[in-house]
């Protein structure tokens, strides 16, 4: 069967973005070439489980590869793709050269392309992130294995958001919490939070496809098993009143679920917000105090955020 592949030229931060519209325009598969996750690689102390010589990658920027079948009629979806990718600066992302090509390849060309950047990744003190075909034999005994399978339409685990958001949920999991999961997509911080002692967690993504690769997920962690996943705008009409709440997606998307957040969380509970660029950051610290949350800790790797934040009402 022939594929017709439509790349884009991109910044490293817009690269979940751009792969969330392919997938919207009916994309069969994402694959994604970023130069950040190698230099994540290189920079993680447990670089040597990657031979960096095996495969050539980009030196700066990302490419974010999208397969649609050959009876797709992509002049109706090119321009839906364009105008999408050229309106995510209003949501505080570069889009970098934004140089958008098409061409024809064959399956076997891209099928498994997209697994070459993905190998076993410590991403924080005690948890490790392993992709579904490599074995791999935790090396201490504190180390969690998270077992994942992205598909070709989400991220590897390995991105600064996703790390800075695990980092925050290893600081703040005690054990026993009920924990909220908004915009789960592989589910990897679901899978997280249990292996971090949470006792209930709640995984929500608008997307029915990450819902079904989320609970794919799952089933691979046996911890997880009893993660309950759904489909959900946000946390609009959930009731589950939770511990902890945790989102990493667009910081204007945040904003829109600040009331709800407040709503469910417990007097004192904590909520991590994350996927928050440079430029976001003064306008979500701005709104969240205007709720009433109260800035606990801050975390940063280059231009990316994770804020910690608790919600503290008086007696």
């Amino acid at each position: 069967m022939k594929w017709t592949e439509v790349k884009v030229e991109t910044a490293s931060e817009a690269v979940e973005a751009i792969s969330n519209i392919m997938m919207e325009a009916g994309a069969s598969g994402v694959a994604i070439e970023d130069a950040l996750d190698v230099e994540n690689f290189q920079s993680d102390l447990y670089g040597e489980l990657l031979d960096k010589e095996q495969f050539t990658h980009i030196k700066d920027g990302a490419l974010v590869m999208a397969y649609f079948p050959e009876t797709t009629f992509l002049p109706e979806i090119l321009p839906f793709i364009k105008e999408s990718i050229t309106r995510l600066p209003e949501f505080g992302l570069s889009i970098g050269k934004n140089d958008v090509t098409v061409s024809e390849v064959a399956e076997s060309d891209w099928a498994t392309a997209w697994k070459k950047y993905y190998h076993p990744v410590r991403v924080t003190r005690f948890l490790t992130i392993v992709p579904s075909w490599e074995k791999y034999d935790a090396q201490d005994e504190g180390e969690k294995i998270i077992t994942l399978d992205p598909g070709m339409a989400f991220g590897t685990g390995t991105h600064p958001t996703t790390r800075l958001t695990l980092q925050a949920l290893e600081t703040v999991l005690r054990g026993g919490e009920t924990l909220l999961d908004v915009g789960t997509g592989s589910g990897v911080l679901s899978i997280a939070s249990k292996y971090l002692g949470a006792k209930e967690v709640y995984a929500y993504d608008l997307d029915e496809v990450a819902v079904s690769a989320a609970k794919e997920n799952m089933d691979m962690n046996p911890i997880a098993s009893d993660v309950h996943v759904s489909a959900n705008d946000l946390l609009k009409d959930v009731l589950i009143e939770a511990d902890v709440i945790v989102a990493n997606i667009l910081a204007d998307i945040i904003t829109l679920m600040i009331k709800d957040a407040w709503r469910l969380l417990k007097n004192d509970g904590t909520l991590i917000v994350s996927g928050i660029i440079h430029e976001k950051k003064a306008m979500i610290i701005e709104k969240m105090t205007e709720m009433g949350f109260l800035v606990d800790q801050i975390f940063q790797q280059g231009d990316w955020y994770a804020i910690i934040l608790k919600k503290t009402e008086e007696e």
